[in-house]
């Protein structure tokens, strides 16, 4: 019979936040697949689980998971553990479980801390529907696509950031989106604990004189869809039909798809602005 794979959520800071499913699992599994072993040992330890280890990191994601979906067609079952947190989540575990699944395997969720998911429902912002951005990308490139996306994005978003890249990162938040409401959750489960509501533009202002620590999550405000729209109404509204019109031919329309897009801005029949504009 073949073995099973495990995905087992540990602490985030709070060693009280382990579950008595996850230290189970963890000391009945054949071999625990961890990001760290070197902090690992440290929670293995305080909870007297003695199951082997092996690495399973970002840098030998693809070859290790191919190894551990052996021994679990061999019949071993794996559990994989992050550094703190849930696998998967901005952590090592996606490609594990995509060849664990193409394999045909088992694959098992032990669910626990997520640091994402406490700063959410801690954050006061809708909770309805989130994006979760994880961290920025490195590359400039993408970084500044992501963020154009994000300016667009009507959901929630989560992100993760270290601190000493916390000013920049609230600087080209700023920049990209604009003044919102955010909140940030510091230090979560741990001792130096923050969550704090704020503006975007407080959250700069914040951490001008003083240097950040401890790690962030950053909740952000969607956008807000009817708020634009009210906008775009209210400004469509302080110019002339004319005005209108020529706006959308400036940008390269037709004169006829101009007028009809006028008309739909304004909420007015077609004829009315083609009497206008060519009175």
């Amino acid at each position: 019979m073949a073995g099973k794979l495990y995905l087992v959520a540990t602490p985030i800071g709070n060693l009280e936040d382990m579950t008595y499913r996850a230290v189970r699992v963890l000391s009945e599994v054949d071999v625990i697949a961890a990001e760290d072993t070197r902090n690992s040992i440290k929670l293995l330890n305080h909870f007297e689980i003695k199951t082997p280890m092996t690495s399973y990191h970002e840098y030998n994601k693809y070859d290790k998971a191919k190894v551990l979906v052996e021994k679990m067609q061999q019949g071993q079952s794996v559990a994989v553990i992050t550094d703190a947190g849930t696998p998967g989540i901005s952590d090592p575990g996606e490609e594990l479980v995509r060849q664990a699944l193409a394999a045909g395997l088992e694959v098992t969720p032990v669910p626990g801390a997520c640091a994402c998911i406490s700063a959410l429902i801690s954050s006061g912002l809708s909770t309805r529907r989130f994006a979760f951005e994880a961290f920025l990308p490195y590359d400039k490139k993408d970084r500044t696509r992501v963020l154009e996306e994000m300016k667009r994005e009507t959901r929630t978003m989560v992100m993760y950031e270290a601190p000493h890249k916390l000013k920049k990162t609230l600087a080209e938040l700023m920049e990209a989106l604009g003044d919102r409401h955010i909140t940030l959750a510091r230090e979560i489960t741990k001792k130096h604990e923050t969550i704090e509501p704020m503006m975007l533009s407080q959250a700069i202002a914040r951490y001008e004189g003083e240097d950040p620590r401890g790690e962030f999550v950053i909740v952000i405000e969607g956008l807000d869809v009817k708020k634009l729209e009210e906008e775009k109404k209210s400004s469509f509204e302080a110019m002339s039909v004319e005005e209108h019109v020529q706006m959308y031919v400036d940008q390269g329309m037709s004169k006829k798809d101009a007028i009809k897009q006028a008309a739909v801005d304004r909420g007015v029949p077609k004829r009315d602005v083609y009497n206008a504009v060519m009175k």
